[in-house]
């Protein structure tokens, strides 16, 4: 017996050492197409360099296209409306259970660095840097050094501000506005364009944080033991991105690196989701996967054993929470390989967010009524939207041509809608009664009265 203890010690230490740390960097209000490594007319040297050194996703997807309920889904692994966080500036259900529960019971110190906008804290229960809109390089240090010191395995969340507006860091000078390239769905106008030169300075600004803790990593020689993911999160405060069931709304940029793990240079055509991370790092971190959990494992993909991981991907939005937000416009989408399908619910109602009262949409606006027929359509498409809109986002990848009216895709619009009802059934979504709950619940969750919930709503950005 005493022969075999130190095997077993050994085995032990094997074991330990075998955890890897995990790095998950995420920017603010980005739309995935404007990085430098997806075709973007953005500098990111750092973002292009991880991404020749792993895997980069080109069809990643988030549940919902705003922030509270974009990071309540990464940190539990469940969808918005499962974990009760689908109005922006949310709540999860009492007990619901993070990645910092998940990772903390295997050992890990469990970080966030920078913007949080989840609650409560008992859900999320984080080692948190001082910082509150950035990550704190000095935090970061200090995390991976005294981790080294103590052999213990970390894991940590560095979140990013940028380039959420008002767009106020970087160097715009780099993007003169006359020289920026606006996507053909946002009506060009002065500001819009002096605006898009600010959000893409401010895109290269978290380029550099995301050069800084990988810096950081190589500083205590911790990049062979460490599984790095960057994502871009939503996408940009712009028309037809955030607050929306567009892909430019729910797709992202994801890049992991994992050295001798995952095939540098490497592309995946699969479709994952957000509530994919909490699995992949339980996993990966010698773990079993809850089985509450809406997402599955990436380990497959990543290590080049699955070409495929998930038939279809599901998103929602409601204007609850929202400033400026329609009082109930939900909308609800689901993507297959190669169709998308939007269901507004409420078509009546005329859209309206954050984005709709800014200098940036008035100038569509004020385009619109000079008579200008580009300027008319996108803002009348912006705010007056069908009950369904189909997209071949093969063909028509910047989902400019609704196919919802033309009775060739009748099929494929009747399959989605099937799959889409599925879905919203098992996560107990009732549509329109959900959304105009979505007051009560979050009373109901923190115990507040109407009118206390009302004045904290009020009291929010766009967020």
């Amino acid at each position: 017996m005493r022969a075999l203890l130190p095997l077993i010690f050994v085995a032990l230490v094997s074991i330990a050492q075998a955890k890897p740390n995990f790095v998950f960097i995420i920017a603010d209000d980005l739309t995935y197409r404007d990085l430098g490594c997806y075709g973007g007319q953005a500098h990111t040297p750092n973002i292009d360099y991880l991404a020749t050194e792993g895997m980069r996703f080109e069809r990643c997807f988030q549940a919902a296209s705003m922030c509270s309920p974009t990071r309540h889904n990464i940190y539990t692994g469940l969808y918005p409306l499962n974990s009760g966080a689908y109005p922006n500036h949310a709540f999860a259900k009492a007990g619901t259970k993070s990645i910092a529960h998940y990772l903390g019971d295997l050992g890990y110190r469990v970080a966030l660095s920078g913007k949080t906008h989840i609650a409560p804290p008992e859900v999320f229960p984080f080692e948190y840097s001082v910082n509150k809109n950035n990550p704190d390089m000095e935090a970061v240090d200090a995390l991976m050094r005294e981790s080294v010191a103590s052999d213990t395995p970390f894991c940590l969340f560095a979140c990013s501000n940028e380039p959420h507006s008002p767009w106020n860091k970087g160097d715009a000078s780099i993007y003169p506005p006359e020289k920026v390239i606006l996507p053909p769905y946002i009506v060009d106008t002065p500001r819009m364009r002096q605006d898009f030169s600010n959000y893409l300075a401010e895109i290269t600004y978290y380029d550099d944080q995301v050069g800084q803790i990988l810096a950081l990593l190589d500083k205590h020689g911790l990049r062979e033991d460490t599984f790095v993911m960057v994502v871009s999160e939503q996408g940009n405060a712009f028309p037809f991105a955030k607050w929306t069931c567009y892909g430019s709304g729910l797709q992202s940029a994801m890049i992991v690196r994992w050295p001798g793990k995952v095939e540098a240079g490497s592309v995946s055509n699969v479709l994952v989701e957000y509530t994919d991370i909490v699995p992949t790092f339980v996993e990966a971190a010698g773990g079993t996967p809850a089985k509450v959990l809406d997402g599955k494992s990436l380990l497959p993909v990543l290590s080049g054993q699955a070409e495929r991981h998930k038939d279809y991907v599901y998103g929602q939005v409601t204007t609850r929470g929202i400033n400026n937000g329609s009082d109930s416009y939900p909308i609800r989408t689901v993507r297959g390989e190669r169709y998308r399908l939007i269901w507004n619910l409420d078509p009546s109602v005329k859209y309206t967010n954050a984005l709709t009262q800014s200098p940036a949409f008035q100038s569509m606006i004020q385009k619109a009524n000079t008579g200008d027929p580009h300027a008319v359509e996108f803002v009348s498409r912006y705010q007056r939207r069908p009950e369904f809109e189909l997209f071949d986002c093969e063909a028509d990848p910047l989902e400019m041509t609704n196919l919802a009216e033309n009775p060739e895709y009748e099929k494929t619009l009747a399959r989605l809608k099937s799959k889409l009802d599925s879905w919203m059934a098992a996560q107990g979504d009732r549509g329109l009664e959900t959304e105009r709950d979505g007051l009560m619940h979050m009373r109901r969750a923190i115990g507040k009265s109407k009118a206390e919930m009302e004045a904290y709503w009020d009291s929010r950005k766009g967020g």
